[in-house]
């Protein structure tokens, strides 16, 4: 041992030899036991990234220019509530507790999920009593009538004696995103260009600051799609805003400081991080081609509602906050928490204190803005943002290739993708590969329901109404889903025979030899099958298999599913599977992959074998069916 002390103030630790990545790989695949390397420990992003264990430090790297050092991001808030008063009293008092901007959401926009101001209602009710030149930053989201909610605030800004300039107000302008999710509802492009140019134009004459268009990336993330395409989709769209500017008669400086962007931020740490730094870089470029230097440029994050559950939603707490964190690390201006009550309705004021709270403890508390791009030179963060901007680009490239964003959407181009993406990530989720906690992973089945305003008006699953089956060309629409709405189905059609016959459908838990040796798979199999509304009636084994049966009669259960270790499965599942489908089990299942047994379990009446790496949306979904249970 090195008899070298460490002296106060000594950060070099000298005593330690210098390792290299040769030999910690090598220690590596020691403990792999010689497996592959990439197989075992490589993940991929669905943009096809190699996401690795372990990055060396980029000493070359240099901060993301952003968010000014030390600066906190907007704490926004979303008002969405449909009556005018009931909006300013919230606005209010958010602005009393700690928020420094609003989210004006009206009913229809990108960002409405199931409420919204009413487009058509008067302006002055809802803000009542904000000073609108106090430093109030207002960011409106206002659906297909922008236009017309924008003429009409600036109207009232004149009725209040307030200089334009002094107003902070993002005017939220997005008409391609609209022809994206409502091809039908929206006006083409090659009629809305020269509109949103001149709308744009005549509050700058006004004297509003802006910014006044703003790319929604959470038309592709909402839709399921990946950061790339995200990414890729924001940029196209902001590139074909600022040639409607230029053409008319906007300069490129000026024209490129009317835009910017919204992004979502989910609960991937890491890669939300990355996108967002990703998109400063994006955009630096997108200015270098136009002959620019760079300029800041304003990017709002909102926490992603694909992400949201309904069930124990909770969790959905803790999804925003790991959302709040990487969108603040990464550069976000101003950021939005959509409450966790809010896939179950209109969220009452403890949900919407959590969301502000949530950012106001990791800015106070925590003190996440304190350092400017605290990602730069960090090995993964600097990783994941250089692969992201290289395949978003190539996807940009590809969109101006078909002739921008407009006719990206017109030959269905970035549908296909983001369909494909979705795809993937729909498998990954019904797998568990992707596990959403509460929902597809440690389920309450007797959870308490969650207080809300009122309920949600979009209970049921949004794509069969939004999206058509086939991927095709203009005419369709990018969806809105969340990603536990198929899980959530089969729970709400066992609260439907709760309500109806006062019990849940069951499964019964047939455990058999010692707690050593069902335990855990009992356990697992109770997870399983809860996570579909399945109640498990469970046992602590028993001492016959006359017993058993005895309880099985007993328990009101049609289905049944074998619990044990493979030793006991081989000795004795084939004899009980027999004796319970004797007994009347519809259908029985198996925990555990069955291996060399399977031949003689299937013969003795086992219908499906449950383990990690199965289809558990298919498997509860298909029990569902078994059982006659209508969703």
């Amino acid at each position: 041992m090195s008899n070298h002390t460490i002296k106060a103030g000594d950060p070099t630790f000298t005593e330690f030899p210098p390792a290299s990545r040769e030999q910690w790989l090598a220690l590596v695949s020691s403990a792999i036991k010689g497996a592959s390397f990439e197989k075992r420990l490589v993940s991929k992003s669905y943009d096809d990234i190699a996401i690795a264990p372990l990055y060396e430090r980029y000493d070359s790297a240099r901060a993301v220019f952003g968010r000014t050092a030390g600066a906190p991001w907007r704490v926004v808030q979303r008002i969405e509530f449909p009556d005018p008063a009931a909006a300013d009293a919230q606005a209010r008092h958010d602005l009393e507790n700690g928020a420094t901007g609003l989210a004006l959401v009206f009913a229809g926009a990108i960002g409405a999920y199931g409420f919204g101001l009413d487009a058509g209602a008067s302006l002055a009710p809802l803000l009542e009593g904000l000073a609108l030149d106090a430093g109030v930053a207002i960011d409106l989201q206002p659906g297909l009538n922008a236009e017309h909610i924008a003429r009409r605030l600036a109207d009232l800004v004149r009725q209040r004696g307030v200089s334009p300039a002094a107003a902070d107000i993002s005017f939220g302008f997005d008409p391609l995103g609209h022809i994206a999710v409502r091809p039908q509802g929206a006006p083409s492009w090659r009629d809305d260009g020269a509109g949103l140019a001149a709308g744009i134009n005549d509050l700058a004459m006004q004297g509003y600051r802006g910014p006044f268009a703003a790319p929604d990336g959470r038309i592709v993330h909402n839709a399921g799609g990946s950061e790339a395409q995200e990414l890729a989709w924001v940029l196209a769209t902001a590139l074909a805003y600022l040639r409607a500017l230029e053409a008319s008669g906007i300069a490129l400086s000026d024209a490129r400081r009317m835009i910017y962007f919204r992004l979502a931020a989910d609960a991937d740490q890491f890669m939300t991080t990355a996108k967002f730094r990703a998109l400063r870089k994006l955009w630096a470029r997108v200015e270098e081609a136009c002959g620019l230097g760079p300029a800041p440029v304003f990017i709002a994050a909102e926490t992603a509602w694909r992400m949201m559950t309904r069930r124990d939603p909770f969790v959905n707490m803790l999804r925003a906050t790991v959302a709040v964190v990487a969108a603040g690390l990464g550069g976000a201006d101003s950021i939005a928490v959509v409450p966790h009550s809010a896939a179950i309705g209109l969220p009452d004021g403890f949900a919407r204190r959590i969301a502000r709270n949530t950012q106001l403890i990791l800015l106070e508390e925590s003190n996440l803005a304190r350092v400017a791009d605290p990602a730069a030179g960090a090995g993964g963060p600097e990783s994941l943002t250089h692969e992201l901007c290289m395949a978003a680009w190539s996807l940009l490239q590809k969109m101006e290739k078909a002739g921008g964003a407009a006719a990206a959407l017109e030959q269905g181009l970035i549908q296909a993708k983001v369909a494909a993406t979705r795809a993937e990530r729909e498998s990954a989720v019904a797998l568990r590969k992707d596990a959403l906690t509460g929902t597809s992973e440690f389920p309450d089945i007797a959870e308490l329901p969650v207080e809300v305003l009122v309920p949600s008006p979009i209970q049921q699953n949004q794509r069969s109404r939004q999206q058509p089956s086939s991927v095709g060309g203009g005419e369709k629409a990018l969806p809105c889903v969340r990603l536990a709405e198929p899980f959530e189905a089969l729970r709400d059609a066992s609260d439907r025979m709760l309500e109806t016959t006062g019990a849940r459908p069951k499964i019964f838990l047939a455990n058999l030899g010692r707690l050593a040796d069902f335990g855990a798979r009992a356990t697992y199999a109770k997870s399983f099958f809860e996570t579909g509304g399945i109640a498990a009636v469970t046992n602590d084994g028993f001492a016959s298999h006359e017993e058993m049966l005895s309880s099985f009669r007993a328990s009101g259960a049609s289905l049944a599913c074998l619990c044990s270790s493979d030793t006991v499965y081989a000795a004795e599942a084939a004899a009980v599977a027999s004796a319970l489908r004797g007994a009347g089990a519809r259908h029985l299942y198996l925990a555990g992959r069955p291996g060399e047994l399977e031949p003689m379990l299937r013969a003795a009446g086992v219908g499906t074998f449950i383990h990690v790496g199965c289809n558990m949306l298919a498997t509860l979904q298909a029990a569902h069916e078994i059982l006659n249970l209508g969703h």
